[in-house]
């Protein structure tokens, strides 16, 4: 496996004066040999004020170990704001299709897994992925910042009555315009052009409500869009893989919200095949 640590901007433009010596970072996980793989970038949640750890090389593992080569987006956070994060996650899915050849990777067979906030992350670059102020951009491609399956993990979605509103405040700040909550209200702006999506979350998520996930996969419905959607019963917000790898003060084991994973590698399985 090469593992390696990758500025995703060295040599391009990035501002650091809004979080000084903070540079987006992409953790590779590259399966060995000359198979042609597909691959999972991965989006750690933290409501757009950190990224959690517990989601990032975790989740990455459980990926690779099932055959994908694998990518944690280490991405710009508060005080960063909008439209940073979806610059990051638009150029580090261009690196992976600059080195595709290199890391004998499919192009056409890159999926995008989100965490929380960082499921709002993939949800946008599956929505806004085509948007005019995403090109010309240096360092970011045309069609070469498009996923091609999104995983969103109890996501935050809706800057509605749902909202995780603490996320939409670091993503745009506490006086965003009524526009910009708009855009960012991201079951609002689904269309043929977003990828398939495979959704998980909680009935019980006390913090981010399950009607996001309900409301991007009615959005993903309407328009036609092939998507698989899973609600547990119980468990709370933040689960990552819900066992004792990734579970806080003895806090987070479920052993029937973990079967998410195969759940979801079946599905990219027969996504990609």
């Amino acid at each position: 496996m090469k593992c390696l640590k990758l500025d995703i901007w060295s040599g391009l433009p990035y501002d650091e004066t809004p979080h000084p010596g903070f540079r987006p970072c992409l953790d590779t996980y590259i399966l060995d040999g000359a198979k042609s793989r597909g691959a999972v970038l991965v989006l750690p949640g933290g409501g757009y004020g950190f990224t959690s750890e517990r989601e990032g090389e975790p989740i990455a593992a459980q990926f690779a170990a099932a055959g994908f080569h694998a990518f944690v987006l280490w991405y710009s956070v508060a005080p960063h704001c909008h439209p940073q994060p979806l610059l990051d996650v638009s150029r580090a899915l261009c690196v992976l299709r600059e080195h595709a050849e290199e890391w004998h990777l499919d192009p056409e067979k890159i999926a995008v897994a989100g965490f929380s906030a960082g499921g709002h992350l993939a949800a946008s670059i599956g929505v806004h992925w085509e948007k005019p102020w995403l090109s010309g951009i240096p360092g970011i491609r045309f069609e070469g910042n498009r996923p091609n399956a999104l995983i969103l993990s109890y996501p935050v979605i809706s800057s509605g009555v749902h909202a995780h509103r603490g996320s939409f405040d670091n993503l745009l700040g506490k006086e965003a315009p009524d526009a910009a909550l708009e855009m960012m209200s991201l079951e609002k702006q689904v269309g043929s052009h977003t990828p398939p999506a495979f959704l998980w979350h909680t009935f019980a998520d006390g913090l981010v409500p399950v009607e996001n996930s309900l409301l991007f996969a009615s959005a993903l419905r309407k328009a036609g869009v092939p998507f698989e959607l899973h609600v547990f019963p119980d468990g709370g917000h933040g689960l990552s893989l819900a066992t004792a790898e990734t579970a806080w003060e003895g806090q987070g084991i479920d052993p029937h919200v973990g079967s998410w994973v195969n759940l979801c590698v079946e599905w990219l399985r027969n996504l990609f095949a």
